[in-house]
């Protein structure tokens, strides 16, 4: 985070994302104040609260890349979840908690690989030592007589070890005995908002009944690799990971919280219903600032950053109830994406959709180059499409790519060795017959 200006945050989110220059801008600040936090004195830091975001705009302009890329790039714990999936407590659903609980678990894997990653090199000798002890039994200590033949053990091993490294031994087998835990087939019921006791319940019979024990026979790559795993688990703190999980939660978390219109409205009457203000008041903790009890202990929500994002197409930002407002002082509304856009996706990021089929049909070796004229048609429709039905942004292009290249990523196994130009005249031939359709039924997926 620290090595990452705004300026610099913003054009590694370009590598990725066409447009929305204000939406980038917001979440870089966002980001960099975090660094400027943690320079702050004491006293003064925890007093210094996140700016939480609202993203505005319609389906597929990019509110959920932004987030995703930014937390990979801040290194950061990172959840997304749906609004509309929780409820007020006293209905069925899922109780809001668990939104931390569920990053905490994220942040604790995360760590937990980054350790098992800094132990590969020490875990990988140790799980060489025991498959040298399965192909070469250590000899038994005994008293050498005199006269007999002098055995060196050592340096059988150490030519036994090159072997191995060589790969000179991957065709043998050994015999390993694999421990797993038990796990009951019990289905623990609890009342909606106790997620928490059910997961305790679950990992207490686990640590109850015994574990199981079974002589597996593979090959010794794949032996190498499960013991690997094994000996850089051991080599894991695990109280020490854990409380690094804890501390990036709170300290570098981020929940981006979608579909938060679906909840936006204030109810002028309450019947028997699920109340999407009641949710909202259900967030507001959370977003404020709390402590939430997990299985790895106290999580607080204090300096967790929230970004949230709707269409609001029938709702607006000031539907929300104050409270919930005014935790989010931030509001970037993202704009629809124009052909020029497209022609931009399609070609500009790293990760463009005319790379990723190239790649794909790549792989049964036929040749696919996409032309400029091509891409061009391939945005006027999309935008069109987008125009004529409902506008759901750039997912557009995957549909129409699909349509594009369904024949041939059929037919690929049997075109090895042929290259493919799609132009101009080759998309309108494909997608002419599904463009006349008045109501664009098939576009519709």
């Amino acid at each position: 985070m620290a090595t990452f200006t705004p300026r610099e945050i913003v054009s590694e989110l370009d590598r990725y994302i066409v447009g929305q220059r204000e939406a980038k801008r917001a979440v870089a600040i966002a980001l960099r104040n975090r660094w400027r936090r943690m320079q702050v004195p004491e006293p003064l830091r925890d007093e210094i609260a996140p700016k939480n975001i609202i993203m505005i705009g319609p389906t597929g302009v990019g509110k959920t890349e932004i987030s995703r890329r930014l937390a990979k790039l801040a290194q950061a714990p990172f959840i997304k979840v749906e609004a509309s999936k929780f409820t007020e407590v006293g209905y069925v659903g899922r109780d809001v908690e668990s939104i931390i609980r569920d990053l905490t678990e994220l942040a604790v894997t995360m760590v937990r690989e980054e350790e098992k990653e800094k132990n590969r090199v020490k875990a990988r000798e140790l799980a060489e030592d025991r498959v040298l002890d399965l192909l070469l039994p250590p000899p038994p200590k005994t008293i050498p007589m005199p006269g007999a033949p002098h055995f060196d053990a050592t340096e059988t091993r150490e030519k036994l070890r090159r072997m191995l490294r060589d790969g000179k031994l991957d065709d043998r087998s050994v015999e390993l005995e694999v421990t797993k835990a038990a796990s009951p087939m019990i289905e623990v019921m609890t009342p909606q908002g106790m997620e928490e006791i059910e997961s305790n319940l679950r990992e207490l019979l686990q640590n109850v009944l015994p574990k199981r024990s079974k002589k597996t026979k593979m090959l010794v790559p794949e032996a190498l690799d499960a013991l690997e795993q094994e000996e850089a688990s051991r080599l894991i703190d695990q109280e020490a990971a854990t409380r690094e999980a804890i501390r990036r939660v709170e300290q570098s978390g981020i929940v981006f919280l979608d579909e938060i219109d679906k909840i936006a409205g204030r109810e002028g009457v309450h019947g028997p219903d699920v109340s999407r203000e009641g949710v909202q008041r259900d967030l507001l903790p959370i977003v404020e600032g709390s402590t939430v009890s997990t299985k790895h202990g106290p999580v607080r929500t204090d300096h967790v950053l929230f970004i949230a994002s709707g269409a609001f197409h029938i709702a607006k930002p000031s539907d929300l109830i104050p409270e919930f407002q005014g935790r989010f002082p931030i509001r970037v509304e993202l704009e629809a994406l124009t052909q020029a856009d497209f022609v931009r996706i399609l070609t500009e990021p790293e990760n463009a959709l005319t790379r990723q089929y190239t790649a794909l049909l790549a792989t049964e070796s036929v040749g696919l180059v996409f032309r400029d004229d091509a891409v061009a048609e391939i945005a006027r429709i999309a935008a069109e499409v987008n125009e004529r039905t409902e506008n759901i942004g750039a997912r557009r292009l995957h549909t129409v790519m699909e349509r594009l290249l369904d024949q041939v990523s059929f037919d690929a196994p049997e075109m090895a060795g042929q290259q493919i130009v799609v132009d101009a005249a080759l998309v309108r031939d494909r997608l002419a017959p599904i463009l006349e359709d008045q109501d664009l039924s098939r576009f519709i997926l």
